[in-house]
């Protein structure tokens, strides 16, 4: 059929065909028209997603849908391929999280701000919240540190000051993928300056990104049961 469409479009002009060792060539470049593709919607959560799948909205001659969950903060809805060999992006739904940057050092009141406002509550966040809370600022220089474990001087009641040690390695809940599912747990290493200056520091190699992506399809099977239920759509992550 290619063979057929280029010796019609040869007949069109000074195009010709030559046959060199059993290939074709074409003594003049043609350029392929593409089927027109739709600009994909943007939303910034899933729920945006399961609204936009389950109204029918668009509609077109392909049946079926594909969610490919691209990263933890990226899913992108599509049909199968078209003549060409390229896919109708119909939604790409990017997550919203807030900015905490690890890897730097905070100041002691920074971070404080940080871990409130860009982690969920559990244990070990709140330890670190008490610890960096009672820090005293004059007496930073006292900073003891064998590689591993450091212990600062702190509050450690009402009036009274003495050496806290400073938990490491800690296991918290960043806010790192969309907010509709659980966020993935993970080892930091949490680590103390004189300043104060406190920082985390990623210690699992990155495993979390897997469970946030695992985590989003767990979603996306139960708020689209019925539709995937009868081959309307297809989950990749």
């Amino acid at each position: 059929m290619i063979k057929e469409a280029i010796q019609y479009i040869v007949g069109l002009g000074n195009t010709r065909l030559e046959s060199i060792n059993g290939q074709e060539y074409s003594t003049q470049k043609m350029h392929l028209i593409e089927e027109a593709t739709p600009f994909p919607l943007e939303v910034r959560n899933l729920s945006g997603i399961v609204d936009y799948l389950k109204s029918g909205f668009d509609k077109d001659e392909y049946s079926s849908r594909m969610i490919q969950i691209v990263s933890p903060t990226e899913v992108v809805v599509s049909s199968t391929f078209n003549q060409d060999y390229k896919r109708n992006e119909y939604m790409k739904a990017t997550a919203m999280i807030p900015s905490f940057d690890f890897d730097r050092w905070y100041d002691a009141e920074n971070f404080n701000i940080k871990l409130q406002s860009t982690f969920v509550k559990n244990e070990d966040r709140d330890i670190m919240l008490q610890v960096v809370g009672n820090i005293k600022e004059e007496a930073v220089n006292t900073v003891g540190d064998d590689g591993v474990s450091q212990t600062v001087v702190a509050k450690t009641g009402v009036a009274t000051v003495g050496n806290v040690l400073v938990p490491n390695p800690v296991v918290l809940k960043p806010y790192r993928t969309f907010v509709e599912v659980d966020q993935p747990e993970s080892e930091f290493i949490f680590r103390m300056q004189s300043g104060p200056r406190c920082a985390l520091f990623a210690a699992d190699g990155g495993a979390w990104k897997i469970t946030a992506m695992k985590n989003i399809k767990d979603y996306l099977v139960v708020e689209l049961k019925e539709e995937i239920e009868d081959n309307k759509i297809v989950i990749i992550a």
